[in-house]
């Protein structure tokens, strides 16, 4: 039995502004229909032996990854909800730790959530390849042919051949070279980009971690012994893992370890992991431009343009990216959007909702959308899913007014619940317990106006939530 563990805790900052803290690369439909996410799930569907995923995600985006299972009608294995990321090595115990809870010693194949490969049959030629090699007790990191002297990537360096089908003993781990030592590397033909996809037996990673980062292995125990079930999801003991070494697996076993080979990989992969890489993967133009959304443009070469919310014009650029947002406009040249990342440091330093959240926020009810804002008022429009529920909640800083533009709402107002259709309106005063239900069969939406003295969403006191949230801000 194969249990593909999907690994979904990054931030994709270089991907700003696009992705963010709150809703980030992976869960985004950034090279087709379906999400990376989504395409990460469903491209080990046919692997011979494959059982439900194990996902192991950051808290703040557990809904978005039950929603996006849910439209592809994949019941997993466990949801992992990880309090605070430790990097990849505990990450991944811990999925060890789960899948083995039951009694069975299973294959992980070990996949980061958003990477884009466009040969899908060629990789699961390659998962069912290694599997005997997993089977036998190896330690497999899956090593990508690579197509240039690519600075951003580690490598991979293979030693002696171990039978057929590009299977090799790893000599060593390279971190990220510069041009002239890549250069070197391609020329050898004996190195690989590091992927960080693996696979393995639960009980062979367990051994080495108890060998190599015991500590590491003893406090993602204590963490999965110590979890909690919160609807369906399984969160992880705070204190337990907030005590827990933070390292990557390759630090913490693969560059120790004497099992370790590496499959060479070439399946035309990318980790979609800046701007660059995006335009690398899509569908360019005559000029080799890629172009997203209502995008016009002249004398315009080897450029991305992304127009999320409005018409973008360009004319005479070359080797440019420009995305566009409805709160935020990214303009650089392409050789530099790895430099993107300083832009959303300096606007985390400067406490800037910029680099978390985007104007459009989603809830496991809906979502809401800031239209207007001034010091003391702020309108939203808020749109509820069929039967979904806000939380029972009030404010100390604001009172609200809703009106109703599409659907049915049903509202509690302190003792009193009424039904309200379009073009019906209704008046939260300040501090004043409140409830907004779709209880309709097609979505809910409505304007809703805020004014008082404070608009954080932080000032929410929840009373009732059928999502079980908790302490985290938001409707």
């Amino acid at each position: 039995m194969i249990v593909p563990v999907i690994l979904s805790g990054g931030t994709g900052s270089r991907l700003w502004p696009l992705s963010r803290e709150a809703y980030p690369k992976q869960f985004l439909p950034l090279a087709g229909e379906k999400t990376l996410f989504q395409n990460t799930v469903t491209r080990v569907r046919d692997v011979a032996g494959i059982a439900a995923p194990l996902v192991v995600c950051n808290d703040e985006h557990r809904f978005m990854v039950a929603e996006q299972l849910r439209t592809l009608d994949v019941n997993p294995a466990a949801v992992i909800l990880e309090p605070m990321g430790r990097n990849t090595a505990p990450a991944i115990a811990v999925a060890a730790l789960q899948a083995m809870a039951a009694g069975e010693d299973p294959i992980l194949l070990i996949l980061p959530a958003d990477h884009v490969i466009t040969d899908g049959e060629g990789f699961q030629r390659a998962v069912e390849r290694a599997t005997p090699h997993a089977e036998d007790g190896r330690l497999i990191t899956f090593g990508i042919v690579p197509r240039a002297p690519e600075t951003g990537y580690g490598y991979i360096k293979a030693g002696e051949p171990l039978g057929g089908g590009q299977l090799y003993v790893v000599e060593r781990f390279v971190e990220k070279p510069e041009a002239a030592t890549a250069r070197t590397y391609i020329d050898s033909g004996r190195y690989y980009w590091n992927s960080g996809m693996f696979m393995f037996r639960a009980s062979r990673l367990l051994e080495e971690l108890e060998c190599f980062a015991p500590r590491m292995l003893a406090t993602c125990r204590k963490a999965l012994a110590e979890a909690k079930r919160d609807l369906d999801f399984l969160r992880l003991d705070r204190a337990a893992f907030e005590d827990c070494p933070s390292d990557s697996l390759d630090y913490a076993v693969m560059e120790k370890t004497t099992s370790a080979v590496v499959l060479a990989l070439d399946v035309n992969w990318n980790d979609v992991g800046s701007w660059s890489a995006l335009w690398e993967v899509g569908d360019r133009d005559s000029n080799s431009n890629v172009l997203k959304g209502d995008v016009l443009v002249e004398d315009t070469r080897n450029t991305y343009v992304y127009a999320g919310e409005r018409l973008v014009a360009t004319v005479g650029l070359d080797n440019i990216v420009v995305v566009e947002t409805a709160d935020a406009v990214l303009v650089a040249r392409k050789d530099r959007v790895q430099e993107v990342k300083a832009i959303v440091n300096r606007l985390k330093a400067n406490g800037r909702e910029e680099a978390r959240l985007h104007r459009k926020v989603y809830r496991p009810w809906g979502s809401y959308e800031c239209i207007a804002m001034e010091e003391r008022f702020q309108a939203k429009r808020i749109i509820v899913k069929p039967g979904a529920t806000l939380s029972l909640q009030m404010h100390h800083h604001r009172a609200e007014h809703w009106v109703v533009v599409k659907g049915t709402a049903r509202i509690t107002c302190g003792d009193e619940v009424s039904m309200l259709t379009e073009n019906q309106s209704t008046y939260i005063p300040l501090g004043t317990r409140h409830r907004l239900e779709n209880p309709g069969k097609i979505p809910l939406e409505l304007i809703e106006v805020q004014s008082g003295s404070y608009l954080g969403e932080d000032d929410i006191v929840r009373f009732e939530d059928k999502y079980g949230r908790q302490d985290a801000p938001g409707q």
